[in-house]
């Protein structure tokens, strides 16, 4: 069959926007007439079958992560005012701004009128709804509590990218700092410490053991900091591309980042914090155990933690429980291990884990901004050390000078 993008008047004179399938234009037209729509547009969008998985799949992302949590609320509560799911989308239509947003909304409202469920519907669009949104969107509607399920979910994506943004802010500070104290050392021992230089050569004089070394730095810079530069890009490129490529090489790699002194425990708590918020989401929507490990380790960032709660998810399945099986893993943080056995002691799963997402959350937040904090003025201090040796280096030989000519 083929989508159809559509322009139709409704009975009330209201215009309405959407996707439709059929064989053929005149079908698609017999469809909306059917509805009690008088079609003014019927153009083709793509080839597509309603409900299968082959289902074109745009290549990059349409909403942004906060996107994606407001538009999930809006469908919840909708949904809690018992508008149904198909109407609910409709309805949501035009509050998207762009076009190529809207195309997607009424492409998923399109699937569910030929009869696909919600999560077969986002499906199509994984790099929006990836798994485990869907996981838990199916979850919702096995249960029948599918609104409830949906603010959960809003929830959990918001917490999650108001930490990554504030983790995010953290970094930005120090990481601005670096970079302009790196562009100010090589602008300075490129053309301002040379261009001192040549004076003082033009004199014969003799030059302070300070600004001989800065004279040899900054030889060694302008002779080979273009070929360092060019080598530390193409060192870059090429481990960014293995890790990409490479699923060992980004094992290893994530490994290191777990292991690093300060910097690693604090990675360490945020992805432990957010497989706790994955877990306790999905079980709290019915998702089975074993579903949910696996569901929870493809949203991962971390492919070491990856490894482990599949490790885990093969002790589960074979018969160990949630706490064991994770006890054994050496990235899972202790306290994740704590409040899983507390949660199966207490049938009360989902939400102990996601009262131990929201507390260690809290916690990376705290740690994230007494690292900044302590690491501004280390930064700051270090860029004035160098930037004061350079000058002192340039300034010197011309006290030198000056005591010369006074004497």
């Amino acid at each position: 069959m083929t989508a159809f993008r559509y322009e139709a008047l409704s009975a009330q004179g209201a215009i309405e926007k959407g996707v439709i399938h059929a064989d053929a234009p005149r079908a698609a037209r017999a469809q909306l007439r059917e509805q009690g729509l008088t079609p003014l547009a019927v153009e083709t969008v793509g080839d597509t079958t309603a409900t299968s998985n082959s289902a074109p799949k745009p290549a990059r992302r349409l909403f942004k992560s906060l996107e994606r949590g407001l538009l999930i609320r809006q469908l919840a509560s909708l949904l809690v005012a018992e508008l149904p799911v198909e109407k609910a989308l409709g309805a949501m239509l035009d509050d998207l701004p762009k076009a190529p947003q809207r195309d997607a909304i009424a492409q998923v409202r399109a699937e569910i009128q030929a009869g696909a469920s919600l999560a077969q519907a986002l499906a199509h669009f994984p790099k929006d709804f990836p798994a485990d949104v869907t996981a838990v969107v199916g979850a919702g509607e096995q249960s029948g509590q599918l609104a409830a399920v949906l603010t959960r979910l809003a929830d959990d994506l918001e917490a999650t990218e108001a930490l990554r943004g504030k983790l995010m802010g953290a970094a930005l500070y120090p990481a601005i700092v670096s970079a302009v104290a790196v562009v100010m050392v090589v602008f300075l021992m490129s053309f301002v410490v040379p261009q001192v230089a040549s004076v003082f050569a033009a004199r014969e004089q003799a030059l302070p053991l300070l600004t001989r070394f800065m004279l040899a730095a900054s030889d060694f810079v302008r002779s080979w900091g273009l070929v360092i530069g060019a080598g530390l890009g193409l060192a870059t490129i090429a481990a960014v591309l293995g890790y990409r490529q490479s699923p060992a090489w980004r094992l290893r790699v994530d490994a290191t980042w777990l292991r690093l002194p300060l910097i690693g425990g604090l990675l360490r708590d945020y992805h432990n914090a957010r497989l706790a918020s994955l877990l306790g989401l999905l079980s709290s929507a019915g998702l089975p155990i074993l579903k949910g490990l696996h569901t929870a380790a493809d949203a991962l960032g971390n492919a070491a933690l990856r490894a482990e709660v599949l490790n885990a998810q093969a002790l589960v399945r074979e018969g160990a429980s949630l706490a064991a099986a994770l006890q054994g893993q050496s990235h899972v943080a202790r306290w994740l291990v704590l409040f899983a056995r507390l949660g199966e002691q207490t049938g009360q799963l989902g939400s102990m884990l996601s009262q131990a997402a929201q507390q260690n959350s809290d916690r990376v937040q705290r740690k994230s901004l007494g690292l900044a904090t302590i690491l501004e003025p280390l930064l700051i201090l270090a860029m004035g050390l160098i930037v004061l040796t350079i000058v002192l280096s340039v300034l010197m030989p011309i006290m030198e000078l000056n005591r010369l000519a006074g004497t």
